[in-house]
């Protein structure tokens, strides 16, 4: 592991805030997946119109590289995603995940935006929390790149039964429910390593000394302590639509915006990784 420790960075002044938005200190979010006809980008939209923030982390796969080599699809919204994080006026920090492993090429700092493998948060309250995607810790992504490209490629056809699936719920008066994020904890279950993916990350953040650690990939926002480090994922934008925010007092909760409105939803057991992250 590389010695050097990951920036650090701090806060002064807040940006000039949008109409009727609820400020927050920092916000993280992952797995967007633009590119992809399951990314949730008019959700996701709807969130950084509602909340101001300082700091915004985009921790992997903002952009589906995988699914982009395979087909085209790149519509307004995605790009009006793009658009609004850049004229938000805040500090990004980008940290490439799997699915945009080639942004990892471009490590640096780009006016407001900096690339980085990683990083260490301090929160307004004085944690510090490592930030990183999390499939650096996922042995199927690591050592078996085949097979984390077939598993995506179901995943995909499980994303794309989604939409149908919850036209005809909407109909009956029943709200989101996910197929893909369904089968999908069914496999995890079932693969005994999988499991052990939030106890590897966990263990990488402990040599780090820091009081949490927080990622993405696996597609399931959870806040839990696992030993004397708490653990944080702030989800995805294609199944949860869910991020992590950092409210001023340095309390981080889930955030969830399903069906128009915006839900955050007390800590819960944590969960398990995934194959088809």
């Amino acid at each position: 592991m590389n010695s050097v420790a990951p920036p650090r960075f701090q806060f002064e002044t807040f940006n000039p805030r949008e109409e009727g938005s609820t400020r927050v200190r920092t916000a993280w979010i992952s797995d967007v997946h633009l590119g992809t006809r399951a990314s949730g980008a008019a959700r996701l939209l709807d969130f950084l119109r509602e909340y101001d923030f300082q700091m915004l982390y985009i921790v992997g796969d903002l952009i589906d590289i995988w699914q982009m080599r395979r087909s085209r699809y790149w519509p307004q919204q995605h790009n009006d995603v793009i658009q609004k994080i850049l004229r938000k006026g805040t500090r990004v920090i980008y940290i490439p995940g799997n699915h945009d492993e080639m942004i990892s090429s471009f490590y640096g700092a780009y006016g407001d935006i900096t690339i980085q493998k990683h990083a260490i948060h301090r929160t307004a309250d004085g944690r510090r929390i490592l930030v990183i995607h999390g499939h650096e810790l996922d042995t199927v992504v690591q050592n078996v790149k085949w097979l984390a490209f077939l598993g995506d490629a179901g995943y995909q056809f499980l994303l794309s039964l989604n939409p149908a699936i919850n036209f005809f719920r909407r109909r009956f008066g029943l709200g989101y429910w996910s197929l893909s994020a369904y089968v999908k904890q069914q496999v995890k279950d079932a693969v005994s390593f999988i499991g052990k993916f939030e106890a590897a990350v966990v263990k990488y953040a402990e040599r780090y000394r820091v009081d949490g650690v927080l990622c993405g990939h696996i597609h399931s926002a959870a806040i839990h302590k696992l030993g004397n480090v708490t653990y944080y994922n702030c989800g995805d934008w294609v199944e949860t639509c869910s991020a992590l925010v950092e409210h001023l007092d340095g309390h981080i909760e889930i955030v969830r915006k399903l069906d128009g409105r915006t839900l955050a939803p007390a800590v819960r057991p944590a969960p398990l990784a995934g194959v088809m992250a």
